[in-house]
């Protein structure tokens, strides 16, 4: 089915840089978004649960940053069986994290400090608890049935018996993706927790009843929403209602991602929500931000989602740079190359160069800590490591993402045994690697701790490290997750009071992206892509100058990703012997020269961005 043409709105037109001046361009080019799990965030009433007002409480730590939005993790009514992202009920707060009013006194918090509020949207699946599946699941006569996906077991098969699923589906937290229902002798479809329910967007009842909340929410001052695997709503689904069998890679289930990734009609309902929840407050004058989160997204369809003259979503979170140090899933490690690493970054650069926009990352409620993931994080290379990685990542052309404690070089956790973890997708693996669900046992029990204290979500899940205080000054009680040890010296308190800290240079990072168009809008060219330790590019963008001609600003960013020095060769630094420092790593190294554009040789994880700018030819008078 193909989306019906768009209709205008206030956005502006063309690709970013596509605008004829950097001021054309979207607000959300410039800006930086903080994501807050409130759960781990800060806790003000000592149930060891972060809470909405210990959000309100830390703004003035967020507006000294200098961020532009806050993206909120899900703070819905929930029973958490996978920390708020199944919803029971969109349109309050769950009493755990505070009430509505609470909300209401962050939004006006924040947008008296000039910060806006997305909020998380969860609305490929629910809570098993929500009154849309209670009623689906009551009768398979329900006027609600067909919200969800129930399917009869497999022909011929006794209903309930193992291989009697539907498909042969995994679901993302390990086993299968259906769950009988012994009550109507069906199936119901759940890609992520048993207590995750997948809605069935073919059903436009569905897609009018999320629209609904979505704009009752955009009513309350909400400016925005990170949509959580949203293009996972389009299942491939034929033309007698079944689902295909997936590819089985390794144990008892299939990968059935081929049949819901990107699916057929995704582009058609992100559309057609477009139209009918955004673009009227676009119209309206109403700065709004919409973000995609799409696992297995490829370039092509990543473009399409972004493309403004199709009017779906302003930018995607995709995965591929997540996915470089382990194989089919995160249990499955494997060793990085900084070759693979330039390379899927600079596809997605170059693939959304004249097109689109994507969103920058390295953490987030889901993926262990960069700085002990990819970086460094050593006593002796932990700041230099994770200011590195950080000058790497925010000098690219996209909106950067800072999760919080990101900002203060926080670590993985150093837990030991399985009772440490709370991740219901970490316990999942474990049990189903280790033969505890009935399948093949495919690690040991020690095999699958090492392996999860590397790449389980509860790192980055851990209390946020305000000072040096028990609990990290998190809560007064006992918090729900251990706080890591090291809250004694790496803490936001310790990191303020030291202008060479990772914090400080987050905060410079975050205030060139607002001063610099360059770096928000730039071009973007990969230099030495097979370098295994240098990771180097440029940014290029003609501006206007005085005398009606035009200025090329020009950046080169320099980064040595490891702990040996290395040499920069000649070839890359030549031309830019003039240049000045725009923001360095290691303000104090001497570069051996005495010029400030001297960098040719690194230190262990330092970084330097050199800019010059060069006049263009001016216009021909008339």
């Amino acid at each position: 089915m193909t989306s019906p043409a768009p209709t205008p709105d206030a956005r502006p037109r063309g690709g970013w840089p596509g605008a004829e001046t950097p001021g054309d361009a979207p607000w959300w080019t410039r800006s930086v978004v903080y994501q807050v799990y409130p759960r781990s965030f800060q806790d003000t009433d000592g149930d060891g649960v972060g809470d909405l007002p210990g959000v309100t409480r830390r703004l003035d730590h967020l507006e000294r940053l200098g961020v532009d939005v806050v993206w909120l993790s899900p703070v819905y009514r929930s029973p958490q069986a996978d920390n708020g992202y199944d919803i029971s009920d969109y349109e309050d707060v769950d009493p755990l994290f505070g009430s509505l009013a609470d909300l209401d006194g962050l939004i006006e918090g924040l947008h008296a400090r000039g910060m806006k509020l997305v909020m998380d949207l969860v609305v490929n699946h629910t809570s098993d608890e929500h009154p849309w599946f209670v009623q689906s699941r009551s009768s398979a006569e329900s006027p609600r049935r067909d919200w969800y996906w129930w399917r009869p077991a497999r022909a011929g098969m006794e209903p309930g018996a193992p291989g009697a699923e539907p498909t042969n589906w995994r679901s993302f937290f390990g086993g299968s993706a259906w769950r009988f229902d012994e009550a109507s002798g069906e199936y119901y479809l759940h890609l992520f927790d048993t207590k995750q329910p997948d809605l069935d967007w073919e059903n436009p009842e569905v897609r009018q009843a999320v629209y609904a909340m979505m704009r009752r929410w955009l009513d309350r001052g909400v400016d925005g929403f990170r949509m959580d695997v949203i293009n996972l709503i389009s299942k491939d689904i034929g033309s007698d209602g079944s689902l295909p069998d997936g590819e089985v890679h390794w144990g008892t289930y299939g990968d059935g991602s081929p049949h819901y990734t990107d699916g057929p009609r995704v582009h058609e309902f992100l559309a057609e929500m477009h139209r009918e929840v955004f673009a009227p407050y676009l119209a309206q004058g109403r700065e709004i931000l919409t973000v995609g989160e799409t696992p297995g997204v490829t370039v092509e369809h990543g473009v399409r989602y972004t493309d403004p003259d199709r009017r779906e979503v302003d930018m995607v979170f995709q995965f591929e740079h997540m996915g470089i140090d382990h194989g089919a899933t995160r249990y499955d490690p494997i060793r990085w190359e900084l070759a693979d690493l330039k390379a899927t970054l600079g596809r997605w650069q170059a693939g959304l160069a004249d097109r689109g926009w994507n969103a920058l990352y390295w953490d987030n409620h889901d993926q262990p800590r960069v700085v002990s993931r990819f970086g460094d994080d050593s006593p002796a290379h932990r700041v230099a490591s994770a200011k590195a990685l950080a000058l790497l990542l925010h000098l690219h052309r996209g909106t950067p993402y800072v999760y919080q404690g990101e900002e203060l070089g926080m670590t993985n956790a150093p837990f030991t045994r399985v009772d440490q973890y709370q991740d219901v997708e970490s316990l999942g693996y474990f049990r189903e690697l280790t033969g505890r669900t009935g399948g093949p046992r495919l690690r040991t029990d020690g095999e699958m701790l090492a392996v999860l204290a590397h790449a389980s979500r509860d790192h980055a899940r851990t209390p946020v490290q305000w000072d040096a205080t028990a609990n990290a000054g998190f809560t007064t009680g006992t918090p729900w997750l251990e706080v890591n040890p090291n809250h004694t010296t790496i803490n936001a308190e310790a990191a303020w009071a030291d202008e060479d800290s990772v914090l400080h240079f987050y905060r410079r990072l975050v205030a060139l992206r607002r001063e610099e168009p360059v770096v928000a809008l730039g071009d973007f060219h990969m230099l030495l892509p097979d370098h295994e330790a240098l990771y180097v590019f440029t940014r290029a963008l003609d501006t206007p100058a005085p005398d009606g001609g035009t200025r090329r600003d020009e950046l080169l960013v320099l980064v040595n990703v490891g702990g040996q020095p290395q040499d920069v060769p000649d070839a890359v630094l030549a031309g830019w012997e003039d240049a000045s420092v725009l923001v360095a790593t290691h303000p104090g190294v001497p570069d051996g020269e005495g010029g400030p554009a001297a960098a040719g040789r690194l230190v262990p994880w330092e970084g330097r961005v050199l800019r010059r700018v060069r006049e263009k030819a001016s216009r021909p008078s008339a």
